[in-house]
């Protein structure tokens, strides 16, 4: 949702941290329970480079495994039940793949009201998804849930097209996350719409939410609007 575009209600936090860097503007993540994430700015041909550069880390293990891994090592079993937290291994722990819901998107604007963004069916929203003010600050806020397993390298990556020509492309690494049965929450950084005569218009964008193995959990193909004011509330 990139036009040139906190975790859960808790103390946890997630179970990978990395360092932010943000190309466009300068600035910290507002992410809740001191989430840490990295986000940066790409191509599509660097997606695919970063594909077909990933490190292989070996057999993936459920989190039933890791637990009885090293269990007579007295300080690696505190490490492992501080590091997962209140995770419920007999409810989780024989399941090898992470599952990720995203459960809610909403644009966040100064001094106006939330843009509520229902999650379509099947990917593709009514057109246009929403409509933003030009040169008007605004940041993307969503939740989801994580179970069965740890999500590695969970990422946010949006391209943005005008007339048929690439206009943005957008990645943001969020993070790896344990399941737990409470929603995380994480808001992008703020950003401000393009303005000007040629900024106005139709764009068509696509947003993906992947992790590591590049396992998408969310695709979502839609078209949103520059206008010159917001619309009426």
């Amino acid at each position: 949702m990139h036009s040139g575009k906190e975790g859960k209600g808790g103390t946890a936090t997630p179970i990978a941290e990395s360092d932010s860097e943000i190309e466009h503007e300068p600035g910290e993540k507002n992410v809740s329970r001191q989430m840490s994430e990295s986000s940066l700015y790409t191509t599509e041909d660097e997606e695919e480079d970063e594909t077909h550069n990933k490190i292989e880390l070996g057999p993936q293990c459920t989190l039933k495994e890791q637990f009885e891994k090293d269990k007579d090592d007295e300080s690696l079993r505190r490490w492992k039940e501080q590091l997962l937290g209140s995770v419920d291994i007999n409810a989780v722990g024989e399941s090898l793949d992470p599952d990720v819901k995203i459960l809610s998107l909403e644009i966040k604007s100064p001094g106006r009201p939330d843009i509520v963004l229902p999650i379509p069916e099947g990917g593709k929203p009514q057109c246009p998804w929403f409509t933003l003010k030009e040169g008007s600050k605004y940041s993307l806020k969503f939740s989801f849930l994580v179970t069965n397993n740890i999500v590695t390298g969970l990422k946010y990556i949006n391209t943005v097209w005008k007339t048929g020509l690439k206009v943005d492309s957008t990645k943001q690494m969020i993070g790896a996350f344990s399941p737990q049965s409470e929603p995380y929450t994480h808001e992008m950084p703020e950003d401000t719409t393009p303005s000007g005569m040629f900024a106005r218009g139709s764009y068509s964008a696509r947003t993906k939410f992947l992790d590591d193995d590049n396992k998408c959990y969310l695709e979502i193909n839609y078209t949103f609007d520059i206008k010159k004011e917001w619309l009426a509330t």
